[in-house]
């Protein structure tokens, strides 16, 4: 019986020790991305670096059907938020930088940006990248610099780079040591976690 109580306070505690380090104005969009293994790579890496939620903009394709094995219960917890439109999108993202994975001469280096502002960035597909749409909604665009004759990467490769680089800046200014949810939105997220 008391093993099972401080296995309980356990998880508690690490349950409102990875709460406290989300960072909830930091995000990913998904676009039009259709291989499951991408998507499930991609949801660990954002629960890796403290995201809340990933935004789906799903328009030509069916989001994948991921297995939990493969995303390792990642979708459990963070938040998923599909959009219909553009429109819907950016209101959701209000005072948002938001930033295009791109290789057009306008991009500019991930390290070149800001990434302890709000921001959300935008993950185009395998294929086609960044959908035109989404483009008129960016403030800038972002490339990862690379040194081999291969000009991209796998997606889910580029958003863990990404949000590598994101996490180094916001960990640097103190952003993981205190919460930045409110006590209210805090209490909520922790009931919430308790019961998965």
């Amino acid at each position: 019986m008391t093993y099972v109580r401080e296995r309980t306070e356990g998880r508690r505690e690490r349950l409102k020790s990875v709460l406290t380090m989300r960072q909830p104005d930091l995000t990913l969009i998904l676009a039009n991305i259709h291989d499951p293994h991408n998507v499930s790579a991609i949801y660990r890496s954002a629960d890796a670096f403290g995201l809340m939620r990933v935004h789906l903009y799903y328009t030509d394709t069916a989001f994948p059907i991921l297995s939990r094995r493969t995303s390792a219960s990642a979708r459990k917890w963070v938040e998923t938020v599909r959009h219909r439109s553009v429109e819907e999108l950016s209101a959701a993202l209000p005072d948002h930088q938001i930033l295009a994975t791109s290789c057009s001469p306008l991009a500019k280096p991930l390290g070149d940006w800001d990434l302890t502002k709000k921001t959300a960035i935008i993950m185009g597909n395998e294929h086609s990248g960044v959908p035109d749409d989404l483009l008129t909604i960016a403030h800038g665009e972002v490339y990862i610099p690379m040194r081999g004759m291969i000009q991209s990467l796998n997606v889910s490769v580029a958003a863990a780079i990404l949000l590598y680089e994101a996490a180094r800046q916001r960990d640097a200014a103190g952003m993981y040591d205190k919460t930045s949810l409110s006590p209210y939105d805090f209490e909520k997220a922790y009931q919430a976690w308790l019961e998965r």
